[in-house]
């Protein structure tokens, strides 16, 4: 089983909090969830697991909550 993300967690891209954990055949990756979302495309083909906490960010901080879709 995958750990649970914490505020120590940090986006590989861009330094903000991690959401999402991709695990890779060699390492892994954390995304906070935008940067998941930009690049969910490159890494769905070869992340052996994808731990996605990004529902969290609703209930932490309301994100979400009449933003532009």
């Amino acid at each position: 089983m995958t750990e649970p993300l914490t505020a120590a967690d940090r986006c590989d891209r861009c330094g903000a909090q991690a959401y999402v954990r991709v695990v890779l055949p060699v390492g892994e990756l954390l995304f906070c969830a935008h940067h998941a979302r930009e690049h969910a495309p490159k890494f769905a083909d070869v992340a052996t697991h994808v731990h996605d906490e990004t529902d969290r960010l609703l209930a932490e901080h309301g994100a979400g909550t009449g933003a532009a879709r």
